[in-house]
């Protein structure tokens, strides 16, 4: 998703579902939930919300460090600043509405819900290319160390939202503390990037 018109287009639609998303919540505040309402369109404790930020801003920490230690971290990609914004300001509304939204089994026993949030990380991880690419040559593989530890970080990332989501903590379900989580993770990666020379140009 690297043309500038693509990522244009999915940052307003990622800001259009949550401004949808914002407008479900304010009806569930007021005891008039919206039918058709967006998943997790409640609210959350404070707490949780913190947890959710403290815990993104931990998983760059961790991910920085083992790319250090491993020693890959200059085989980092680099970002555009277009891309950086989506990807602070609207990927966390788009991925979190599917993955811990839409694709969550809520009613069908603790079993089943944590089995499918597993199988469902692990989509929500291969879908990041770091095992892969696309690009003018084509589709390659890249099972390298960098591919397999990025990949493993988008993994811990996906389980640690979902248990945001449908832990006891988060009573009504609320996705609000999977969206801070999200967007503190991936603000973190921006600011690592900024910090390291792995940011491009606007677009």
């Amino acid at each position: 998703m690297s043309h500038p018109a693509v990522v244009l287009f999915s940052l307003f639609l990622g800001l259009y579902l949550g401004r949808l998303w914002w407008r479900d919540r304010a009806s569930a505040r007021e005891g008039r939930p919206l039918p058709g309402a967006l998943p997790g369109a409640t609210d959350a404790p404070r707490t949780v919300i913190l947890a959710g930020l403290a815990g993104g801003l931990i998983l760059v920490a961790v991910e920085t460090m083992g790319e250090l230690a491993l020693g890959i971290a200059a085989q980092q990609s680099t970002m555009t600043w277009l891309f950086a914004l989506y990807s602070v300001a609207a990927a966390p509304l788009i991925e979190e509405l599917i993955f811990r939204g839409w694709l969550v089994v809520l009613d069908r026993g603790a079993a089943a819900k944590w089995a499918a949030a597993l199988g469902a990380s692990v989509v929500f991880a291969a879908l990041h290319p770091f095992l892969w690419r696309w690009d003018d040559a084509g589709f390659v593989l890249t099972l390298d160390t960098k591919g397999w530890f990025s990949t493993g970080i988008v993994f811990a990332t996906s389980i640690w939202l979902y248990a945001l989501r449908l832990g006891r903590w988060n009573p009504q379900r609320s996705l609000l503390p999977c969206f801070t989580g999200h967007a503190a993770k991936n603000f973190g990666v921006v600011a690592v990037k900024a910090a390291t020379g792995f940011m491009g140009g606007a677009w």
